[in-house]
């Protein structure tokens, strides 16, 4: 029943939908017309101290950011050994609207970055998977994926309904960003 419950918050959230609808409208451009779409998505599971798990299913679909669309174009020209560090998983409070600007987290919950587990989903999916503990009550709204424990570049901002978290809890989050070929 939580699970249907927060489903339902987060996807009554403007942009979730947008996110939704511009993933859609790109996979069926790129199927249709060819060219190269880039989609994100972020996932993640609540897990409880008390030992339940709730799954909290998609979060949203966006924003990869100008700084890591930039920074893409810089390694293919000078490529350096930050490019494969994209594992660094932070958690917020913030409330504010994703948006392609956004290079870190908007308020930070005060809890370590996670170091994700790299993976392919699919042969043109990357995914990053990473736990996050928390060690206080708070109430979880975002999520940045960047490529340093504690600075660096943010590659993709997201904005969610919130979950709310006490001493114990953890989240686990899997961010996967799907690059589509086409011609």
């Amino acid at each position: 029943m939580k699970e249907l419950i927060y489903w339902i918050s987060n996807r009554l959230r403007w942009n979730f939908w947008v996110g939704w609808a511009q993933t859609r409208l790109m996979q069926a451009h790129v199927k249709t017309f060819g060219g190269m779409a880039v989609t994100s998505q972020l996932n993640a599971i609540h897990f409880k101290a008390d030992g339940s798990v709730v799954n909290l299913g998609v979060l949203g679909y966006r924003v990869v950011t100008t700084a890591f669309v930039n920074f893409v174009v810089d390694q293919l020209q000078t490529e350096t050994s930050v490019f494969g560090d994209f594992k660094y998983h932070d958690s917020g409070v913030g409330t504010t609207a994703e948006a392609i600007g956004d290079t870190g987290i908007e308020t930070t919950d005060g809890e370590s970055r996670a170091t994700g587990t790299q993976t392919e989903s699919a042969a043109n999916a990357y995914r990053s998977v990473g736990t996050i503990s928390y060690t206080t009550t708070k109430a979880i709204t975002e999520h940045l994926l960047a490529n340093d424990p504690t600075a660096g570049t943010g590659m993709d901002r997201t904005v969610f309904s919130a979950v709310n978290v006490v001493n114990g809890d953890s989240i686990q989050f899997t961010y996967t960003l799907t690059i589509s070929a086409g011609g």
